[in-house]
């Protein structure tokens, strides 16, 4: 799975479901335009980026 799918299933669980993301990954994706955030090619380079600046 990657962070698009990771992403896409977050976001389209019920609001009552405790399924949560690491905040790397929300603030990536939230950091595209709206378009971008169902490119599953640019939702996994902002999540790559952002991941890699987590871990240093």
């Amino acid at each position: 799975m990657d962070a698009f799918d990771r992403w896409r299933i977050w976001a389209e669980k019920s609001l009552d479901d405790p399924l949560t993301i690491p905040a790397w990954l929300h603030t990536a994706v939230l950091s595209l335009p709206p378009k971008e955030r169902q490119d599953r090619a640019k939702v996994n380079a902002a999540a790559k980026e952002a991941e890699r600046r987590d871990e240093a």
